[in-house]
């Protein structure tokens, strides 16, 4: 009865993600919500008399039950926005789905998600770089993320089949249908070892407004964001923005000027909006995965003799933990322009090295 109430609140005319949880905050349960009072619903902010009217008059409690019905017969987990399974990296977002409807047997707030996306106009280069990339991404237990669209998207999960490694399509429509539908085969494979993920319901047809708003799940369910290829239009760089909005990391591979499919992933790296992957290697020593040393292993670095007391203070706090820039004003009580210098200095000097999102961290 609970999931029933929770589908029909996604179901209600106008009342979209951010008013259901506004609700949701308020009443304490979707059920609650069918229950309540005009008077008592118009008190909520943002809950006007036809958001009122749309919630106390309407038919989605008969919608939802045969929804549920499908999504019991074909075994569809629903991931409510308030329950542990959730993912919490997605939660965190302010536009997360109230609802997720996900077939797959891989654990969605798994410590290491990728995503990777592109164009869908993937050339041999590209379809190159998926691949090394996913060898290189294997031995460190990773989930891979896309969006099962024609190009990039399909070369990453196909790549993540071929090598085992779990891979997640995040799908702009309801999970009784595949689009395209020449994926049909590769989404089998996809749910034995890893899933397909939605915010649509059963029902809802492939349309063009819904894959923008499907890359929302991809940058936010993710650490980090890899562009391989992508032009100056796309859902690519629509994925790579929002993931820079979420404050995720976000890298891209270069080509070459002339290349249409490589100018998105150029004007990426040109504006500061990805970090530069010269190869699929530099994403791993970027998030410090290949730093696992037991603490009792840990060197002390060899520091320059010549520190003064400002630079001596930074490199302490980094010896501790990786640090962002605001956090070292914070501690350092420096302006952050001296404080840039002072990085700039220490960073050349070998000491520490500059990560993507203005952190820090010491040269181990």
């Amino acid at each position: 009865m609970s999931l029933l109430y929770k589908i029909a609140l996604t179901l209600i005319k106008g009342v979209g993600s951010m008013h259901a949880k506004s609700l949701l905050i308020h009443f304490g349960s979707a059920e609650a919500v069918f229950n309540a009072t005009k008077a008592q619903l118009l008190k909520i902010e943002g809950i006007g008399e036809k958001t009122a009217e749309s919630i106390l008059h309407n038919n989605a409690l008969e919608l939802a039950e045969s929804q549920l019905a499908f999504i019991e017969k074909h075994h569809i987990q629903v991931l409510f926005y308030a329950d542990a399974n959730y993912p919490k990296r997605l939660r965190n977002c302010y536009d997360a789905p109230l609802l997720l409807y996900y077939k797959g047997n891989v654990d969605l707030n798994h410590n290491r998600i990728v995503s990777i996306v592109g164009t869908r106009n993937a050339t041999v280069y590209g379809k190159q770089l998926c691949k090394q990339l996913i060898e290189v991404l294997k031995p460190y237990n990773v989930i891979v993320m896309s969006g099962l669209a024609y190009g990039i998207d399909a070369a990453a999960h196909k790549e993540s089949i071929q090598l085992e490694v779990p891979t997640v399509g995040v799908l702009g429509h309801g999970l009784d249908r595949i689009y395209p539908a020449v994926h049909k085969e590769l989404t089998q494979k996809m749910v034995h070892n890893g899933g397909l993920l939605t915010e649509y319901l059963p029902g809802t047809r492939p349309d063009k407004e819904n894959f923008p708003k499907r890359n929302r799940i991809i940058a936010g369910i993710s650490d980090v964001t890899v562009v391989v290829e992508a032009s100056l239009k796309g859902g690519a760089l629509i994925t790579a923005e929002i993931a820079n909005s979420y404050n995720r990391d976000v890298f891209a591979f270069p080509g070459r000027t002339n290349d249409e499919f490589s100018e998105g992933c150029n004007f990426l790296i040109k504006t500061n909006r990805a970090a530069l992957l010269n190869h699929a290697k530099d994403l791993i020593y970027y998030l410090g995965w290949d730093e696992e040393v037991p603490a009792k292993v840990q060197t002390q670095i060899q520091l320059p003799l010549n520190l003064n007391k400002e630079e001596q203070k930074i490199v302490d706090l980094l010896q501790q933990n990786t640090l962002g820039i605001d956090e070292l004003c914070l501690e350092t009580k420096l302006p952050q322009s001296k404080l840039a210098i002072l990085l700039l200095t220490l960073e050349m000097q070998g000491v520490l090295i500059a990560l993507p999102g203005k952190r820090y961290k010491i040269v181990q």
